[in-house]
Order: C-alpha cells, then sequence, then structure tokens
C-alpha cells in the first residue's frame, strides 16, 4: 500500500461535457508532483458514474493510502454517501471537500445525514469560509482549502478604458440565471451602440438556454449576443482575452473557479451577491456585487466601470491579485500535507 497513493472521486467528464471540475484539477497537479493518482469517474450517466466509483474504490483498494471524496447536493449526496460506506469496508481513510451553493439547504433539510456522513471523515474540508460556516452545524473543524489555478494559463491585461464587451462563463441551468444577461444588455444598449456578450457553457437541458433566447428576441438584443456552447478548459484563457468585462448572474454560488479565472485575465467581475460571493469577493474592491436577478442593478454597475475614472483599473488589479493567491503553487503543498498526515494516520 503505497504511501504516495491517492484516490479522486468526483465527476472526470471534462472530455464529454466540457466541464473541469476542481477533483480533475486536483488529480493532475497531484500527479505531476509524484503522487501515484487513481480516479473515478470518467463515466456518462448517472448510476454508471456510481457503480464504476464504488468498484474503483474496492478493487483498487491496496493501491492507495488515502482517497479525497467530492460532496455535493441532490442526487450526487447519494453517491458520496455510497462511496464512504465502500471506503470504510476496504479501510482506507478518506477527505470529504464540500461543494456546492445548495448544499447548505440540502444540509437543513437532512442534517442526520449530512452529520453521519461528515463526522465519518478523516478530515473535512470547503473552498471557501461561507460553506465552512454553514456546515459547522454538521461539523468541526472543516478546513478551508480553496479552489485553485494555474495563474499563468490565463494571460493578464490590465482594463484600463474597458470596451462594452461582456463575458458571460457556467452552465445553462436556472441555478445560473442566464436571462438575466439580456436583461442586462437591454438596458445597456441605448447608452452604448457597440455592447455586446458572449455566452459559454454547457447546456444542462432544464431549458434555461431557450428561455434565455426567447427573452433576448423579446428585448431585441439577440444580435448582440453570441452564444459559444462549452469550450475545452485550454481555451477559456483566449475566450477571456477578448472581453473587458465579467458578468455572473448565479442566484446560488459557492465559489466559482469561472470568477478566478475572470480576475486572473484582468477582466472586471460584476457578480450577484449570493451565497459565498460576499465571502470570495469585496465589493468595490475586487468586484462590483448587486442584488440577485436585478437587471439594472448590474446594468448600473457595467455603467460605472465603463465610465468611472480608474474604477476598472483597480477592479482589474485587485482581482489579478486576488486569483494569484489562488494559485496551485501555493495550495497543493497543503494539499499533499493533508493527505500525507490522514494517510498516516497524524492529525493534520
Amino acid at each position: 500500500m503505497p504511501r504516495r497513493g491517492v484516490l479522486i472521486l468526483g465527476n472526470f467528464v471534462s472530455g464529454s461535457q466540457h466541464v473541469r471540475m476542481v477533483s480533475e484539477d486536483l488529480a493532475h497537479q497531484l500527479a505531476a508532483s509524484g503522487w501515484l493518482v487513481l480516479t473515478a469517474s470518467d463515466k456518462e450517466g448517472r448510476l454508471a458514474r456510481l457503480a464504476d466509483m464504488v468498484t474503483t474504490v474496492w478493487s483498487r483498494r491496496h493501491q492507495y493510502a488515502v482517497a479525497q471524496v467530492a460532496v455535493y447536493s441532490g442526487s450526487a449526496f447519494i453517491w458520496a454517501e455510497a462511496v464512504c460506506w465502500t471506503l470504510r469496508r476496504a479501510g482506507r481513510p478518506y477527505i470529504l471537500t464540500l461543494h456546492g451553493g445548495h448544499l447548505p439547504s440540502f444540509g437543513r433539510r437532512w442534517p442526520r445525514r449530512m452529520r453521519q456522513l461528515l463526522s465519518s471523515a478523516a478530515v473535512v474540508t470547503a473552498p471557501s469560509r461561507y460553506l465552512v460556516e454553514q456546515m459547522r452545524p454538521y461539523r468541526e473543524g472543516i478546513r478551508l482549502m480553496p479552489n485553485s489555478m494555474v495563474v499563468d494559463e490565463y494571460p493578464f491585461r490590465v482594463r484600463k478604458h474597458p470596451l462594452p464587451h461582456l463575458l458571460w462563463l457556467r452552465a445553462f441551468h436556472a441555478s445560473y440565471n442566464p436571462s438575466l444577461a439580456p436583461k442586462v444588455l437591454a438596458r445597456l444598449a441605448p447608452s452604448f451602440p457597440d455592447v455586446r456578450v458572449t455566452m459559454i457553457g454547457p447546456d444542462k437541458g432544464d431549458g434555461s438556454l431557450r428561455a434565455m433566447q426567447e427573452v433576448a428576441s423579446r428585448l431585441n438584443v439577440a444580435g448582440r449576443m453570441t452564444i459559444i456552447g462549452g469550450v475545452a478548459k485550454m481555451t477559456v484563457g483566449g475566450w477571456m482575452g477578448q472581453a473587458d468585462i465579467f458578468l455572473n448572474t448565479t442566484n446560488v454560488d459557492n465559489a466559482p473557479i469561472s470568477v478566478l479565472e475572470a480576475m486572473a485575465s484582468g477582466l472586471c467581475v460584476i457578480s450577484t451577491n449570493v451565497g459565498g460571493i460576499p465571502y470570495m469577493l469585496e465589493h468595490e474592491r475586487d468586484a462590483l456585487l448587486v442584488p440577485p436577478d436585478d437587471a439594472e442593478a448590474m446594468a448600473a454597475a457595467v455603467r460605472r466601470v465603463l465610465t468611472e475614472p480608474g474604477l476598472a483599473e483597480s477592479l482589474s488589479r485587485n482581482g489579478r491579485r486576488m486569483a494569484e493567491r489562488s494559485n496551485w503553487s501555493v495550495n497543493l503543498p497543503k494539499w499533499e500535507a493533508l493527505l500525507t498526515a490522514v494517510a498516516e494516520g497524524r492529525q493534520p
């Protein structure tokens, strides 16, 4: 049983769904650092993915010393429960990493299940102070381990004199409220004739993409919108370079990597102030924060960035500095120390 063997359990579906999860980045960084990394799962379909995770936990139990399990709400929570049950039968310690803005409400609905799962782990981590605080009733001592990125993959350009070129980068799902983007455009168009938005992200199939297109058509701004769909992770930096302002329209959120990517690239971030966003971003320092689903407030924030002297440059530079604190060069050693301690049965 190698001390440097780790099993990472989460969604590894970027090849098929153009959605690269944090688990994939962690696995890649650990492998590059010399760890023996096993992963699960890249299978299509929920049941196939769950079966692959459980099978991998058991069949390869002699090849890893510690596991790391991503925990989300909804049906994905059942996967975490099943995987952790199997890990206990296999006699392998594990770290749970909490994800998603819906997790606190899920915990309030199922407090006993949440408490049982979190108490079973050697260590529980969360990528934001928001989740650390919200999930404290179910487990004391949750460790803050921020989401990380390779900052150098995102060319930085200071936005001193930004153009009204907007970028939206999330999945098309109701949680992320994509229909807010055309509503913002409609309010900006009379004052900024060149305003446009590029929207990037996979369609989650809940009708949000079609609803957004209908809103854009009704407001006569469809011609100002470019809808790309999902893109490969390696191309995100290039798309960031084509815009100056990043819109985060979400209704539910935690610590989105897309916002960090935008700040690393120097875009001026305008975001709703939901969930973990106020824990992550400081209003008027790192970004401009507005109430959720408020098109007028978001449009007013865009106007400020385009017209207020010095504001865009300040947001751009401060955002880059914040993104640099999330670099893997800073956070990978923390992950390695934590995994090593748990694998050796020591208190981290």
